[in-house]
């Protein structure tokens, strides 16, 4: 099979766990809910493989461009939530959280992700900005669980199962904190060090994920040092994702200035500037 038939067939799989645990949810059937587990669990597996097929056909990591950052971060989030969701005490998140990955999946679908693979240029030859993508994004899975978990806990009246969803949001930020921490922050420096000879450059990008950093960072000290619990924590979880959100999309979209200074100069240092190299690595940032 081919990769956009294994990816198209975990869609699919991904919608039919979104509805299973809907129904679950509206009925009151707890039963369903392991019915949907069990769809994004495959899903997950059929994924998996997608994953690896790209890899072999490309050559390459699966998330050097915005369509395998969108896969490879909805993957992330069925890990997420398969991580989370075993145990039969946890909160049910799946409905939301499957939610989130079928609208990134579907985003990654549609005609304004080109989804063919292209020879890197050799700033993105690099091992360190593999290990940087796939660590973030695996740190913003495990956010995406904190952030879905404190909104409902900021909706809900049941004081035990807000207390559930408290303490379920402050094991994905422990989760999640650490490898964004390593992957955004620390491989991220030192991939910008090999590409462009220097750790930091303040572009936006590397802006706005210092203040994600930094969110998680409030979030885990007021809780740790200050005894902070409740609405307060859940306000900053859930701002810290919106930071991580604005960091993946926003960053690319809507602020400008970013790429062509450091584009002209990899390309300058590594390849002639020419139009399809200046095209893949603004694909890239994108």
């Amino acid at each position: 099979m081919t990769e956009s038939t294994l990816f198209t067939a975990a869609f699919v799989l991904y919608v039919a766990s979104l509805v299973v645990y809907s129904a679950a949810l509206f009925a009151r059937r707890e039963k369903w809910s392991k019915a949907g587990t069990f769809l994004a669990l495959a899903g997950f597996a059929v994924h998996s493989v997608a994953l690896v097929v790209r890899t072999a056909a490309s050559g390459h990591a699966p998330f050097t461009n915005m369509y395998e950052s969108l896969s490879f971060l909805s993957w992330a989030v069925v890990l997420a939530l398969l991580v989370f969701g075993r145990s039969p005490k946890a909160p049910r998140l799946g409905p939301y959280l499957m939610l989130i990955v079928v609208g990134l999946v579907a985003l990654a679908s549609s005609p304004l992700m080109p989804k063919q693979a292209a020879p890197l240029v050799p700033a993105l030859q690099s091992y360190w900005l593999w290990l940087h993508v796939s660590v973030t994004l695996l740190g913003e899975a495990f956010f995406a669980v904190a952030f879905v978990a404190s909104l409902l806990f900021l909706a809900g009246r049941d004081a035990d199962k807000k207390d559930r969803l408290d303490a379920l949001a402050y094991r994905a930020v422990a989760v999640g904190f650490p490898l964004f921490t390593l992957g955004g922050l620390v491989f991220g420096m030192v991939w910008a060090y090999r590409a462009w000879g220097r750790y930091w450059a303040w572009d936006p990008k590397e802006v706005w994920s210092l203040i994600t950093w930094l969110v998680f960072a409030l979030y885990l000290h007021t809780r740790i040092v200050m005894g902070w619990k409740g609405r307060r924590s859940a306000i900053i979880a859930v701002v810290g994702f919106l930071a991580a959100l604005f960091t993946f999309f926003g960053v690319n979209y809507l602020l400008t200035g970013r790429l062509p200074g450091r584009a002209v100069h990899v390309l300058r240092r590594q390849l002639p500037l020419d139009r399809p190299a200046q095209l893949r690595l603004t694909e890239h940032y994108r």
